[in-house]
């Protein structure tokens, strides 16, 4: 009898594919401060956490309070910044989409409004503000898409600093692994058609191939629940040749 498949050991949820809580240092959000209002905040440190590539920015406000926020491209330490509706729209500053210029790259993105940002916390990324109507704010992401945001919903101008760690290579599987596992994620991963036939559905033959469709049922017990499960469509899409 074999081991099980990686498929089920991973959706038991052991200790060893959930993420690393060591080395965490608090939840990078705004500040819970009235929308109306205007703060001043300074930056008094730039500090790495684990399992993220951007730095993070340790914010003093003048409230007495610190704040963590994912550090926006050519910040420093000193670096001023403001936060509110009456702050300039200026890089580095925290506005509400609506008082936000067509055109302006932003990052750190609430997706409701209050919930200190959620969306473009990313190494390197960044979404443009679209275009203003009365109830809603287009903002185009990465990837492309445009959401109506709530023009409520507050965001920091400019573009989250750590762009390019991805393209720098690892050199060696144990620094790859450390980086995996900083981030929960199973490293490394054997293919199917690369294990024996007791150990994975996919696995042995002559030669490295599956040996028959790899699509199945939603219903398949957890033993053969590997591959394509309940597929909507496979293979290449076929074009209709027009008569």
């Amino acid at each position: 009898m074999g081991k099980r498949t990686l498929v089920r050991r991973r959706g038991k949820g052991g200790k060893q594919f959930r993420a690393i809580i060591t080395g965490k240092i608090a939840p990078t959000k705004y500040p819970n401060f009235e929308i109306n209002e205007v703060h001043h905040g300074i930056v008094m440190d730039l500090v790495h956490e684990r399992g993220r590539d951007a730095p993070v920015a340790k914010i003093k406000f003048d409230d007495n309070n610190y704040s963590y926020i994912p550090a926006p491209e050519g910040t420093t330490v000193g670096s001023k910044i403001e936060i509110g509706n009456g702050a300039k729209p200026l890089s580095k500053n925290i506005l509400d989409l609506g008082s936000i210029p067509d055109g302006t790259l932003v990052c750190n993105i609430e997706k409701n409004i209050g919930d200190g940002g959620k969306l473009i916390k990313a190494a390197g990324s960044s979404a443009i503000v679209f275009s203003h109507s009365v109830d809603s704010v287009k903002v185009k992401f990465p990837s492309g898409m445009i959401l109506n945001m709530n023009p409520k919903c507050r965001a920091m101008i400019g573009v989250v600093a750590g762009g390019g760690k991805s393209e720098k290579p690892f050199l060696k599987a144990g620094n790859k692994a450390k980086y995996m596992q900083s981030r929960g994620r199973l490293y490394p991963v054997v293919r199917g058609i690369a294990q024996a036939a007791v150990y994975h559905p996919h696995g042995g033959g002559r030669h490295q191939h599956i040996g028959h469709p790899s699509s199945v049922a939603r219903s398949t017990p957890p033993g053969a629940k590997v591959g394509n499960i309940a597929p909507r469509k496979t293979g290449r899409a076929r074009i209709k040749r027009r008569q």
